[in-house]
């Protein structure tokens, strides 16, 4: 067993190694270039759009509901823990190269969800789309959507699933004294609630719950920003200086490269926003719109939302803090931040936080998986894999994840190669219907 955690955890390394981040953000960066910057250019618009319904339109949830579905899947832990992982790796520096995997991969996002309603199919269960579909309708290559479909159920039971639990039920055991299955047989019962109703069920949950975290989140950071607005600027320049100058050993950090900020804050960058990996777009495809650059513009704003707000005033709270020159680990560094101007207020929030992140990754992972599992057996299948779904959920709050997270993280990144792959060969479908929709439109406004 341990040989084969060690094997998983080198292919994992190598997986999301360079050559990945580099063509996850150079897809991103040759995506803007070729949509004239459409994520700078049409943002505003792009927001007006999110509450803009269309009822007649093909179609099962709202741009909104779509939205909130990847976000729920999107703001996990990684937002929280991420953060820290790469100040705590790569220094403040790391927190910049956050923001370039925000800002290109706001394109790669739009090109996702405009193929995924392109090329989305209607069903039995309703429609059926994302890189799976793109991949088969658009390109011919149903092998490569074949592969992208098992690595995604493998990563919904991994990354969606059984590590999100894991994560709460640990952390519920150490500071409120809960037992693992307590907390793991509550989240079960929870995600049934939701899950087995299908996506309007799903839409319909996270349309209240992910607004409201998100804003009981950066309320509670917003708070500490206020107390601690004297090191706020300082913070912000740490940001920038850091990102091309090394920062020196002091106190309990180690010091970083700039190659470590670099490295570090786009792996964390990508691993929280998901542009590339083509998850969203199968929450996208299930929007009511009749044109697919509509919901793409609604698409892009999620990662906008992941990684330059919630990212941002987690990586803010750090850094005004002195925690982080501490030597301080990642997993309770941004508990120790935000206690350190609240008190025992602050660690709750942040416990809070994390079992609402993660409860929402769970939901909103196991709609890609179903819709993934779907492509493969057919939606005959579907109650097997939400029946799987919700009982794994009890086992990945009692049992040690060392080897389901190295395997996890594998197939998460093996995800990405096809849809990339999709990704480039089709970037001329995507220019061509975003000229379409702003010439018709007279341009974003």
């Amino acid at each position: 067993m341990e040989t084969l955690d060690r094997l998983l955890s080198t292919l994992a390394n190598f997986v999301w190694g360079v050559p990945m981040l580099v063509l996850l953000v150079g897809t991103g960066l040759y995506l803007t270039i070729v949509l004239r910057g459409v994520q700078f250019r049409a943002l505003g618009h792009a927001f007006r759009l999110i509450f803009h319904k269309e009822p007649s339109a093909a179609g099962d949830i709202s741009h909104f509901a779509a939205l909130t579905t990847a976000l729920a899947a999107t703001v996990g832990i990684g937002n929280i823990v991420g953060v820290a992982t790469a100040i705590t790796l790569g220094g403040p520096g790391a927190v910049f190269w956050m923001w370039v995997t925000g800002l290109v991969g706001m394109a790669t996002k739009y090109a996702e969800a405009v193929l995924a309603v392109k090329y989305r199919e209607p069903g039995a269960l309703g429609y059926k789309g994302g890189p799976m579909y793109y991949l088969t309708n658009g390109l011919g290559m149903r092998w490569l959507g074949v592969l992208f479909a098992v690595f995604t159920v493998i990563a919904s039971f991994g990354i969606g699933n059984m590590t999100q639990v894991n994560a709460v039920s640990q952390l519920l055991a150490s500071t409120a004294g809960i037992p693992t299955w307590i907390s793991g047989g509550v989240m079960l019962f929870l995600t049934a609630l939701v899950i087995l109703g299908g996506v309007k069920s799903i839409g319909r949950f996270t349309a209240w719950l992910v607004p409201f975290m998100i804003f009981f989140y950066c309320l509670a950071a917003i708070v500490v920003l206020v107390l601690q607005w004297d090191r706020l600027l300082p913070a912000l320049e740490s940001i920038f200086y850091y990102a091309f100058h090394p920062h020196a050993a002091a106190g309990g950090f180690a010091g970083a490269t700039v190659a470590a900020a670099m490295r570090y804050g786009l792996a964390r960058g990508v691993f929280s926003n998901e542009s590339g990996l083509g998850s969203a777009p199968i929450a996208a495809a299930a929007a009511k719109t009749d044109d697919p650059v509509k919901q793409a513009l609604v698409s892009m704003t999620q990662t906008f939302i992941d990684t330059l707000v919630v990212c941002t005033m987690t990586a803010l709270v750090i850094l005004t803090a002195p925690h982080w020159l501490e030597g301080v680990s990642p997993a309770d560094l941004t508990m120790r931040s935000f206690a350190h101007n609240l008190g025992s207020v602050g660690a709750w929030v942040v416990i809070i936080a994390t079992v609402l992140f993660a409860y929402s990754t769970v939901i909103g992972w196991s709609y890609y998986g179903e819709k993934a599992f779907e492509f493969l057996f057919g939606h005959k299948a579907i109650r097997i894999y939400r029946t799987v779904f919700v009982a794994v959920i009890l086992v990945g709050a009692t049992v040690k994840l060392e080897l389901v997270w190295n395997f996890s993280d594998v197939a998460n990144g093996l995800m990405a190669v096809p849809n990339l792959v999709a990704l480039l060969l089709l970037a001329r479908v995507v220019k061509a219907e975003t000229e379409r929709y702003f010439g018709r439109k007279g341009g974003p406004s």
